[in-house]
């Protein structure tokens, strides 16, 4: 896709909205992505594309989760129409979830707005504004079911990098929001401009795969006492053998059906779905090693084959296992 934008035309006005303890990279990721944007069209001679700006409820500096802290201005009070909205996540989202003048701020914005946005956890804002209800949304991967409990209304997936649903916008964990601020330079500005921008950033303009790619969901899941816990013991040293439904329900001294409801409690899917993605964990983190190839990883994780080991990547990764390890190896 090729689009050409008027130099007459005026700039896209960007407002990053950050609260006290806000993800640093959340809001410092897009703000870059649009920054170079500008930077590409001043190389070029043309007025730059974008007028960006960091904003808070009371303006003036405000203080990350990491410590650093960034100037803000204070929120517009009636956002440009075209004007886009990006909504920032962190730890300080909690605090921002019970502020009722950031919520009906953000909910009166999004009536002028052109496009309303959220990196990681800030989809929990845009969603406690009432805004996500009916809609496809993404997060990051680690909140994405306390997501789907709290606002059930919310159609949340589990692997996306970035979604787009209407004039919403949802990004995954951290840095996916350089990757949903390329795909808005790209609406705005064409691929061609899209792909310099990344370029010079040295990123994907689209990123392969989703970002389950990028968790150890299961382990995490083994934390806990329950079903999943006791199976992903029983599990571990077995991943080389044949195991079916049956197996992991007796090991576990329960029924076929009482295994599937906890499981499905706990981890929102099946048995054969559980112990697929168990493989596929502990074969990412045999790939990131250099002492193994694919071939032996294959025997070692239960898939038996490099054909099945690259089946189960593409469909749940998205990758392949030799671009996996190159990326991470």
């Amino acid at each position: 896709m090729t689009t050409t934008r008027s130099t007459s035309c005026p700039p896209i006005h960007i407002w990053v909205l950050v609260f006290p303890n806000f993800l640093l990279l959340d809001a410092t990721g897009p703000v870059q992505v649009f920054s170079t944007a500008n930077d590409d069209a001043r190389d070029a001679g043309v007025p730059e594309p974008y007028c960006i700006r960091l904003v808070s409820k009371s303006g003036g500096a405000v203080r990350s989760c990491s410590g650093v802290s960034v100037l803000t201005q204070k929120w517009p009070r009636g956002a440009m129409p075209g004007a886009t909205l990006i909504v920032s996540g962190g730890r300080g989202c909690e605090l921002a979830l019970a502020d009722t003048p950031t919520l009906k701020w953000v909910a009166k914005a999004y009536s002028r707005l052109a496009r309303c946005c959220s990196v990681c956890t800030g989809a929990f804002v845009l969603a406690q504004a009432g805004l996500l209800d009916g809609r496809r949304v993404v997060t990051h991967w680690q909140d994405a079911g306390q997501l789907q409990q709290r606002y059930p209304a919310v159609y949340v997936q589990d692997d996306a990098i970035y979604i787009k649903d209407g004039s919403i916008y949802t990004s995954a964990g951290i840095t996916a929001g350089i990757d949903l601020s390329l795909s808005l330079v790209e609406e705005d500005l064409g691929r061609t401009t899209a792909q310099r921008v990344a370029k010079r950033l040295v990123v994907f303009l689209k990123r392969p795969g989703g970002q389950r790619q990028f968790s150890t969901e299961l382990l995490a899941q083994a934390d806990d006492q329950g079903t999943s816990a006791q199976l992903t013991q029983w599990l571990k040293p077995r991943l080389k053998q044949t195991i079916g439904v049956e197996d992991m329900a007796q090991a576990l001294a329960m029924s076929v059906r009482t295994l599937h409801r906890k499981l499905g409690e706990e981890s929102g899917g099946t048995p054969a779905q559980f112990l697929t993605r168990m493989r596929l964990d502990v074969a990412c983190a045999l790939l990131e090693r250099a002492d193994t190839s694919i071939k032996q990883v294959a025997h070692q994780t239960g898939f038996g084959s490099e054909y099945n080991l690259r089946r189960a990547f593409a469909a749940h990764l998205g990758v392949v296992p030799s671009e996996y390890r190159a990326r991470f190896g």
